[in-house]
């Protein structure tokens, strides 16, 4: 069922969840957030998996997730084990199902550069049970994001280095060309999965490194020519 405009609903309409365009005033509303598994070979064997190229997983963030640039991310009480996650995020500007590789970068409007925050002692006993894991990657302030840099302004960031700071400690330190599934791979193979719409958010995946966030922290992600994001534990 197609959502209806209307004056009519029971309780009040949720605002919408939007995010920075850098250097402007206006802002991109979002519709919903992906996320890729172990999409660097790398972080793939810190996980103890295998890297091969096997066709790429995805998972879900509820849009009210987002923690936009110099928010705040309270640390979950339920949770002694949060560890981050630097990522390109790839937004669309256009929407479409079984897209092919070739032109899927159509759909892009921008890129930004994220942080997926997972509840990693959650997942771990989720994972063992054979439980769904999602309460550990879809919670509270559990995606911090920077502002989005648009298409005509940085182009399609195939390479460059991607890396991430805790109190101005190097902890994570890879190269975009280093994902096992190219952006337009990605793209493709997600939209035979679902339609593809405006406003639709992908984390693309995280280098090796990963580790645990404390209070207190002050974290910093950055993507070479695409910008950066920084968040503080409290």
């Amino acid at each position: 069922m197609m959502p209806e405009a209307s004056s009519h609903f029971v309780i009040p309409q949720p605002p919408v969840v939007s995010v920075p365009v850098a250097g402007t005033l206006e802002r991109f509303p979002v519709r919903r957030v992906y996320c890729v598994g172990r999409n660097y070979a790398d972080h793939a064997r810190e996980m103890g998996h295998d890297p091969d190229r096997e066709p790429p997983f995805f998972f879900t963030k509820a849009a009210q997730c987002l923690v936009t640039d110099g928010g705040v991310f309270p640390y979950p009480t339920i949770s002694k084990d949060v560890h981050h996650e630097v990522e390109l995020v790839v937004a669309l500007k256009a929407g479409a199902a079984n897209v092919d590789p070739a032109d899927a970068l159509a759909l892009v409007y921008g890129y930004a550069v994220g942080i997926d925050f997972t509840r990693r002692d959650m997942q771990a006993q989720a994972k063992a049970k054979g439980h769904p894991w999602e309460m550990s990657k879809s919670f509270d302030h559990a995606a911090a994001i920077g502002a989005l840099a648009p298409v005509d302004q940085i182009g399609h960031p195939a390479s460059g280095r991607i890396w991430f700071e805790i109190d101005g400690d190097l902890r994570q330190d890879g190269q975009l060309d280093q994902m096992i599934w190219s952006v337009p791979e990605v793209l493709s193979h997600l939209s035979h999965m679902v339609t593809l719409a405006p406003g639709d958010l992908i984390y693309t995946g995280t280098p090796a490194g990963v580790s645990a966030v404390e209070r207190g922290n002050k974290l910093v992600g950055r993507i070479d020519g695409v910008g950066s994001v920084e968040t503080t534990v409290v």
